[in-house]
């Protein structure tokens, strides 16, 4: 059994894949051709953001946000500390401090009742997490945002897809930002994501940052990086868009259908005014080692996202010494993620279900 089923997903859009991956082999513009643009409007047009930027992972689309923003040393910027390292990574890296906010036990999601008071004169940003596929309390941190003059970045690696009253993430404040790993809601076959803003002003800050800071052809109006989404990356998205809708409906129907089988483990609340794509779909149990166990003697593969908070991390913890941040510490204690993906069989899914009430 795999943990993501992309080999099924591959031979069901097999012919649409190999034939634009063709058409840019024959073509050979690799870097910036056209799919690039065409899978930026489409990307926009999905999300109802008026830009959409890709960029070469999720992790630069995070950094290519905070450079437009003008996030530097001696900056804050608040986020989670349950979340990917990368989150947190991409604000050490540019001489800000994470400034860490506690979660939510039910969403896993950033407390937004706790940022207001996280919020100091060195503030520069509020970096939310739609984890685990669920947007956050994106009306409520945008709130505090605009009371404070901040930006607000959400980031949406694991999210691509839901919705937030009726909006979908990434489109949520001053910039969104995805990821296309592989294993992602909407993955291509190595790395990519994407950035999204209404501003046009940030999307031209974006666009030149991601491409070494040109505005034009050895023109470097600003500082950038080399961040550009290849054209190969591009060309698979948009075979995988046409089925994307379905793959989107079946996770949550799969996600919900989890939930009434594994309701006893306390999965992760799907607050009832958003929808979650389930990038993962997690349960929490403190006998999370035996049932992992149990469930790989089975041939059923387990995850946790993630074992330990960024604060206890080796290479963060020596600027959080004698903080705590104790739900996301029990998160990371207990939560376990099961198989999901678009292709995964409910047969499958209730010898999953079995074998977790059986451990």
């Amino acid at each position: 059994m795999e943990f993501t089923d992309l080999k099924t997903q591959y031979r069901a859009l097999q012919g649409e894949i190999d034939a634009r991956m063709r058409r840019v082999l024959e073509h050979g513009q690799y870097i910036l051709g056209p799919e690039v643009r065409e899978l930026e409007e489409k990307l926009a047009a999905f999300t109802g953001a008026k830009h959409c930027i890709t960029v070469a992972s999720g992790t630069e689309a995070l950094l290519v946000a905070l450079m437009a923003l003008g996030i530097k040393p001696g900056d804050e910027v608040i986020t989670t500390p349950f979340t990917f390292v990368a989150t947190a990574e991409m604000i050490v890296l540019l001489g800000a401090k994470p400034v860490f906010v506690d979660v939510e036990e039910d969403s896993a999601n950033i407390d937004a009742s706790r940022i207001a008071a996280a919020v100091t004169p060195k503030t520069r940003a509020i970096m939310p997490v739609s984890l685990y596929g669920q947007p956050a309390d994106m009306d409520e941190i945008n709130a505090i945002a605009a009371r404070h003059r901040l930006p607000v970045i959400e980031d949406g690696a694991q999210s691509f897809g839901a919705q937030y009253k009726g909006r979908r993430s990434c489109n949520l404040s001053t910039i969104g930002t995805t990821s296309f790993f592989p294993s992602k809601p909407l993955g291509c076959y190595g790395d990519g994501g994407a950035l999204f803003t209404s501003d046009d002003g940030l999307a031209q800050a974006l666009r030149e940052i991601r491409h070494h800071g040109q505005s034009g052809r050895y023109q470097h109006t600003r500082v950038g990086v080399g961040g550009r989404m290849d054209t190969l990356q591009c060309a698979v998205l948009l075979a995988k868009l046409g089925r994307f809708h379905w793959e989107l409906d079946r996770r949550i129907a799969l996600g919900r259908r989890y939930d009434e089988l594994l309701g006893q483990f306390r999965p992760i609340r799907v607050k009832p005014d958003r929808t979650s794509v389930y990038a993962q779909y997690t349960l929490r149990t403190p006998q999370r080692d035996r049932i992992q166990e149990a469930l790989m003697a089975k041939g059923i593969p387990t995850a946790v996202h993630y074992p330990q908070s960024l604060h206890h991390q080796p290479a963060y913890a020596v600027n959080y010494r004698g903080l705590s941040f104790p739900t996301s510490e029990k998160l990371a204690r207990e939560v376990m993620s099961l198989p999901m993906s678009a292709d995964l069989s409910e047969k499958d899914q209730d010898s999953i279900a079995a074998a977790v009430r059986a451990a």
